[in-house]
């Protein structure tokens, strides 16, 4: 498997580890990102998504990458530094929008991009 398959397969995995942290904690979206031990995972989780699209950048990628929005793409990158940088004021509704609005716009590319119908 390609190293951008790779890096897919993990963007993907941890979409779905943010999925499944709050499914099976039976929260909302805003109280899993307010919650005091779900919220780390999920910034890990983001923060590692983000960093997968860096490498893809740096492998490039471009390929794939044409395939998501340069805002998308550079929003998420924003969130990363924010959440590395500055943890403690990181605010909450900009994770909640990342969650609720960016993450299955990823999931479903990348399913297209790996079923071949991107």
């Amino acid at each position: 498997m390609s190293d951008v398959m790779q890096r897919l397969d993990k963007i993907l995995e941890c979409i779905e580890n943010i999925e499944f942290i709050i499914s099976s904690n039976d929260l909302k979206v805003t109280k899993a990102i307010e919650d005091k031990v779900v919220k780390p995972a999920i910034r890990m989780n983001i923060v590692r998504i983000a960093e997968q699209f860096a490498k893809l950048k740096d492998d490039n990628a471009f390929e794939i990458l044409e395939h998501f929005s340069k805002k998308d793409l550079k929003g998420i990158s924003a969130v990363r530094n924010y959440i590395a940088h500055d943890y403690d004021s990181t605010d909450d509704h900009i994770i909640e929008d990342v969650v609720r609005y960016n993450l299955p716009v990823f999931k479903e590319i990348i399913v297209a991009i790996k079923e071949g119908d991107l």
